[in-house]
């Protein structure tokens, strides 16, 4: 996602020093290295998870970098009346700001939303991985799962940002406990008179003692839900260790690199987006590829780079697990405490 344009000159020169030996990068990187990575869950109080992601922040400076603001919010779906799907959905949405993009125009700006959303949910909202447990009531509501991402700033590299932000969203995500609501009403018999009309005598049963809301246990013919109250926030969203990572490689042939910046993208005729799922440590599946740029590449060429974005993509993929968990204990802590000063 090239959007800054350079002279030929600088493209010649960036692109020439990529190829040396050892390569050079304005940075100091080597061709595999990734800039620094700073990563923050539950950001958004009133979103069910969050995260905000930057990829080259500027220690000394306080700024620059990719910046990506990553929430999910989950609305209750009528699935006879409404839009809803039995099992649920998941709907993504990728906004950019316009002080991240000042010099495009407002339809290339929407062009870019529009080609970063159909890449994200083409690949979060595939079938094979969708979570078990949005369901509220089985064939009557569900839950809807909005993943909406704000790109705040763009230093090179977004389609890795974006995903890892997701991720680390999709991840941090609770959804609320529930439910089911069953109403029984009181057997009642009518009011019946005696022959001379004298006095209304009421034949009614004894009213009895248990609630007319049984929620002991979800029941197919459950009307509603309600929610207990508990000290989590609800229960983690399922298919936690299979949301994908993004590894994007920028192709110079004969060599590659990871993590471009803004003159880096502008330089290469060629990227390629691997977005693979470690759901299986074994067997790691591709869920989606993309290749974008004016070259062309045979099938021999793929196969090989298929295989090296695997082995980038585990090791982002272990390093972003490592950071998630350390986030979760911290967020378990900090809710628990909470709780107990109610």
């Amino acid at each position: 996602m090239a959007t800054q344009l350079v002279s030929k000159a600088e493209r010649a020169y960036i692109q020439a020093s990529l190829q040396s030996s050892p390569p050079l990068r304005a940075d100091g990187r080597g061709l595999l290295d990734f800039r620094t990575v700073v990563l923050e869950t539950g950001v958004a109080p009133l979103a069910n998870g969050s995260a905000r992601l930057n990829v080259g922040k500027m220690s000394h400076e306080g700024g620059g970098g990719t910046e990506v603001l990553a929430a999910t919010k989950l609305e209750v779906e009528d699935i006879e009346t409404g839009d809803g799907v039995d099992g649920g959905r998941v709907v993504c949405s990728v906004s950019c700001s316009p002080s991240a993009y000042p010099h495009l125009s407002s339809n290339a700006l929407d062009e870019l939303q529009h080609d970063l959303t159909v890449i994200l949910q083409q690949t979060i909202g595939h079938p094979s991985l969708h979570p078990q447990n949005l369901t509220i009531i089985p064939r009557k509501k569900s839950w809807l799962l909005n993943l909406d991402v704000v790109i705040l700033s763009d230093a090179g590299n977004t389609v890795d940002a974006l995903f890892m932000a997701s991720r680390a969203a999709l991840w941090d995500t609770k959804v609320p406990r529930t439910r089911a609501v069953e109403y029984h009403a009181p057997e009642t018999s009518r009011s019946a008179n005696d022959s001379t009309g004298a006095m209304d005598v009421d034949n009614r049963e004894t009213i009895p003692t248990s609630s007319g809301f049984d929620t002991r246990e979800m029941v197919r013919t459950a009307t509603d839900f309600e929610l207990p109250d508990y000290w989590d926030e609800g229960e983690v969203l399922q298919s936690q260790e299979k949301w994908p990572v993004c590894v994007t490689l920028n192709l110079i042939p004969p060599t590659h690199f990871l993590d471009a910046t803004l003159p880096e993208e502008a330089s290469v005729p060629l990227r390629m987006h691997f977005m693979f799922s470690f759901a299986s440590l074994s067997s790691p599946k591709l869920q989606s590829m993309r290749l974008s740029g004016p070259g062309e590449l045979d099938m021999a060429q793929i196969k090989s780079y298929i295989a090296d974005g695997e082995r980038y993509a585990h090791e982002l993929f272990n390093a972003l697990e490592t950071k998630l968990r350390e986030e979760d204990v911290r967020r378990n802590v900090k809710a628990r405490d909470r709780f107990a000063l109610r």
